[in-house]
């Protein structure tokens, strides 16, 4: 009993819609009414721009962790140091974020914020290095989803790596989540197959300014545009 009262406490945490709040009362708009309609940092930062978006990305990130904490310390898996535990209670924690209640189960982001605050919680070295392959990965590419979906698998190998338990269930459970994120992302890498995602632009920018880059996660139809864009207009990318 106790262990589902955490859990329900993982995805009320997680279920907590930080972008569309801080475009609400910090901007005083309602971001589904602009560019994906999506209620994730990433539209967050496409309508009232990149410090916006990095807060709400900061945010989901927080509760990721503090899911894992809160919920952990309730269930005794915290103070037990039960990982497998911790990890069931940040899945829950990411299903909010995915699928908030607050918001009817629509709107939420792909999981990779949260996500990676849930990690940091549980085990920040394997954190720190699927981070560094999401750098490096969009300093070839240019591409955030890319870089996004190619961290989460690198995490499972990184724990198996290390670890060398094949039959442990954190790491079994790892590679769900990182085939989670991977299914949220499934537009983005369609549009990479097809060459028309975009890209992050480097460096000094030549032409018209891009209007399409993540700044954090989004759900849904990926992307979306700034304001007086209309949803839906041109590639998109999503983390």
């Amino acid at each position: 009993m106790i262990l589902l009262l955490a859990a329900l406490a993982a995805y009320l945490l997680g279920s907590i819609p930080f972008s569309f709040l801080i475009g609400k009362l910090g901007y005083g708009i309602d971001i589904r009414e602009h560019g994906s309609g999506n209620v994730g940092a990433t539209n967050l930062g496409r309508a009232c721009g990149v410090r916006a978006g990095v807060l709400g990305l900061l945010f989901d990130a927080a509760k990721g962790a503090a899911a894992v904490l809160a919920a952990g310390s309730i269930s005794g898996a915290l103070a037990r140091g039960d990982r497998l535990v911790l990890l069931g209670l940040g899945c829950c924690a990411m299903i909010g974020h995915m699928a908030p209640i607050f918001l009817a189960g629509n709107g939420g982001g792909k999981g990779v914020a949260t996500g990676a605050g849930v990690f940091l919680a549980i085990d920040p070295r394997a954190l720190g290095l699927a981070l560094c392959v999401f750098v490096v990965t969009v300093l070839v590419s240019r591409y955030v989803s890319l870089g996004s979906c190619v961290a989460a698998v690198a995490l499972p190998i990184l724990l198996l790596a290390r670890d060398r338990q094949p039959a442990d269930p954190v790491f079994l459970l790892s590679i769900l989540v990182a085939l989670a994120i991977v299914y949220k992302h499934r537009a983005n890498l369609a549009r990479i197959r097809a060459g028309t995602e975009s890209k992050l632009p480097l460096g000094k920018r030549r032409g018209p300014p891009a209007t399409d880059v993540d700044v954090g996660s989004g759900s849904g139809p990926a992307g979306g545009a700034g304001p007086g864009t209309s949803p839906g207009q041109g590639p998109r990318q999503g983390t």
